[in-house]
């Protein structure tokens, strides 16, 4: 069992450390994002200054080795910084977990020359990262994509484009999955790609239902030319690359639903006892009553799940990804629903923006679907249960 976490009787109990990460972004959400979250939210206002104060709490590298400025946590730790960075503002913690994904990729499968080129600025938070993967007509089929890389002599000449992307036009990185192949997995590769690299540019921020605080648009790539020095790892490898990737992706995004739901059951409770309904406080029936009991139930057992799926993947244990994607399933799955709840606790105050509760709604309603949709989660953990 990982030294990092001790279980009593199916219970996580964290360890002095992982109780004093966990207070340190607990804190920063409180202080620095729930102010403002709202703010954000209503102006689609980015607030990249903001994002980059994480970096000296060691939050832009929090899985990168520390000799490029990583902390060199757990995975588990990781999810303990973005549950509490989500109690706050989830599309704020969800942008910081895709930053961690792109640099954990190069800090795995980049070589020497470049883990010391572009990991330094980007645990720092300097520079932002983002990961691009999905394309117009390739989502969960990410082995269809068609974003091709042409090799012209020491560069790769790049045409297609990606969809979907957070912080497209913002980041100042793009780990980009291309295909310098053929047909199928095996054609696939991973680029680096500098973001005033000639031939890049970005589609018009898409109107999104949530996550209004971070940018989404288009990728667009033609005739990009990018050093072949900014590929990680071996031509083909992509594929596996993006894979991996996506066991600790789903970790973090279960988490950025976990710290939302949280959220909105803090909100509850306090609505609940301070609303006053037939002469007493509506926490006073047993009806609510009830519906706030299954809500903790739920995410009480979403988090022993996801902390389970972590220190599995800190593991390596073989099944690692079969639980990575039951807990993506189950606890984006019950972290919508928790919000759906509170929100109804609330009555019509839950619909009005002023107080978060629609906001936590429409901000967890994506995560059923990034990362890999939860029907395809299903495929997943169905296909280890068969043996294939």
């Amino acid at each position: 069992m990982d030294a990092s976490v001790v279980m009593t009787a199916g219970q996580f109990e964290l360890n002095e450390d992982q109780r004093a990460i966990q207070d340190m972004a607990r804190s920063f959400a409180d202080d620095r994002v729930a102010p403002h979250a709202l703010e954000w939210d209503k102006a689609r206002h980015f607030p990249d200054d903001v994002i980059r104060e994480t970096g000296p709490l060691g939050f832009g590298g929090i899985y990168v080795r520390d000799d490029v400025g990583g902390s060199a946590l757990s995975r588990l730790d990781a999810v303990l910084v973005f549950e509490a960075l989500s109690t706050a503002c989830p599309a704020f913690s969800s942008f910081i977990s895709i930053h961690n994904m792109a640099a954990w990729m190069i800090d795995t499968f980049g070589n020497e020359e470049q883990r010391q080129r572009f990991l330094p600025k980007l645990t720092s938070m300097e520079l932002l990262a983002g990961y691009c993967l999905t394309e117009p007509g390739a989502g969960s089929d990410a082995a269809a994509l068609k974003t091709k890389a042409v090799r012209d002599g020491d560069h790769y000449v790049i045409n297609g484009a990606k969809q979907f992307i957070s912080g497209a036009g913002a980041n100042d990185i793009y780990v980009a999955m291309v295909r310098t192949g053929g047909d199928g997995p095996s054609g696939i590769s991973t680029i680096v790609v500098e973001k005033d690299t000639p031939g890049l540019s970005f589609g018009a921020p898409e109107n999104k239902m949530g996550w209004h605080m971070q940018p989404t648009a288009q990728v667009i790539f033609d005739n990009c030319r990018v050093p072949v020095e900014n590929r990680l790892s071996d031509e083909g490898m992509g594929f596996r690359i993006a894979m991996a990737g996506l066991d600790g992706g789903r970790l973090n995004i279960a988490a950025c639903s976990l710290g939302g739901a949280t959220a909105a059951i803090e909100k509850a409770l306090a609505y609940a006892g301070e609303r006053q309904a037939f002469g007493k406080a509506i926490n006073q029936f047993q009806s609510l009553q009830f519906k706030l009991a299954d809500m903790e139930i739920e995410l009480s057992a979403a988090r022993q799940l996801l902390y389970t799926a972590a220190s599995k993947l800190d593991r390596k244990s073989p099944d690692a990804s079969k639980w990575s994607a039951m807990a993506k399933r189950f606890v984006t799955d019950a972290g919508f629903r928790i919000a759906n709840d509170a929100l109804q606790v609330h009555g019509g105050y839950g619909y009005l923006h002023d107080y978060g509760m629609e906001k936590l709604v429409r901000d967890l309603r994506v995560h059923q679907i990034l990362e890999g949709t939860n029907e395809i989660m299903r495929m997943i953990v169905a296909r280890h249960m068969i043996g294939r």
